[in-house]
């Protein structure tokens, strides 16, 4: 397929959206201090990043709040606490869990609201629920967007019939989605040329969420934009559930728009993520999340693995070759 850009131009269509505090708050139940969230949200402006997610809004009659830190919720006027009346180039967004999210209630119209993205996740099996939310935050005012998880689960049949059915309700974009980080570049390459049909012939924008089992998060995300895509997702020194995601760090660093700056987000790097670690927390690429993104399987028992402090990696393999 035709390439978009090269290695000295930039792309003016390309959104950068920080998932630092959704992706990331997976790691520690999103107990962030008020301090790390303000920073993050100051890195993005001055870094000029277009888009931050807070978290998602999950329903607290199936989470109990004294389970998470606030992100896990993100009510509205805890929002405003952090950004006031975000005056700013920086918008707004947070994810809706499809059978997660109480949206009718908990989620206000845009005027009444700090968010202008809502991020709408859904498995291929829940489509129809996703249109209702996808279209229930479109009359409410917002930008939306739709990440089909798993899809290197999903057959090409349906995988087609689901993307025709999503772009055809008024969802703005649609995401390319490596859950288990089991893609390679030549097979996100397909993938594009596959989203970016279908999103071209209903006028939809299409995205990348890059996981980084395989070591592969950063190389699938600027294959994708390569390829046309132009919401790319990122999260500050990759952290996020288990291997974590394309580096913020890198894909600023490749972006030529001269209005990213990378400076900002190495500062904050060098200030909270390295505080994170020290105090226990794990994220990142390790071999057990190469042997389930392999086998493309749910990182879950990796994590666990890593948890748990086991380096015996042949049994591992041996112990997942046995689910298999």
């Amino acid at each position: 397929m035709a390439t978009r850009g090269d290695l000295i131009s930039f792309r003016p269509d390309v959104r950068v959206l920080d998932a630092t505090l959704r992706d990331g708050g997976l790691v520690n139940n999103f107990r962030f201090s008020d301090e790390f969230v303000r920073d993050l949200y100051k890195m993005n402006i001055k870094a000029s990043v277009d888009y931050m997610e807070f978290g998602y809004k999950a329903s607290k009659q199936i989470f109990d709040p004294n389970d998470f830190g606030r992100w896990k919720f993100c009510n509205d006027d805890d929002v405003f606490e952090i950004v006031g009346d975000n005056d700013t180039g920086l918008k707004l967004s947070c994810m809706l869990d499809v059978g997660r999210t109480d949206f009718k209630n908990d989620v206000r119209n845009k005027s009444d609201s700090p968010f202008e993205l809502m991020r709408v996740a859904t498995y291929i099996h829940q489509i129809p629920s996703a249109i209702e939310m996808i279209e229930d935050a479109k009359k409410k005012g917002y930008e939306v967007s739709v990440n089909i998880m798993a899809v290197s689960k999903v057959n090409d049949d349906e995988l087609t019939k689901g993307l025709e059915l999503l772009a055809k309700s008024p969802v703005d974009i649609i995401y390319i989605v490596d859950s288990f980080g089991a893609y390679y570049p030549e097979q996100i390459e397909r993938l594009a040329q596959k989203y970016i049909e279908i999103g071209n012939k209903y006028g939809k924008q299409i995205g990348i969420h890059a996981h980084n089992n395989q070591q592969l998060a950063f190389a699938n995300t600027i294959t994708a934009l390569r390829c046309g895509v132009s919401w790319l997702d990122c999260t500050v020194s990759g952290m996020g559930r288990g291997a974590g995601n394309c580096y913020s760090e890198s894909l600023l660093a490749f972006l030529k728009n001269p209005k990213y700056d990378l400076v900002p987000v190495m500062d904050f790097a060098a200030k909270h993520m390295l505080a994170l670690k020290d105090e226990g927390y794990k994220w990142g690429y390790d071999i057990s999340y190469l042997l389930t993104a392999i086998l493309n399987s749910h990182p879950s028992s990796a994590i666990k693995f890593v948890k748990d402090g086991r380096t015996d990696y042949s049994n591992f393999l041996h112990e997942l070759m046995d689910v298999e």
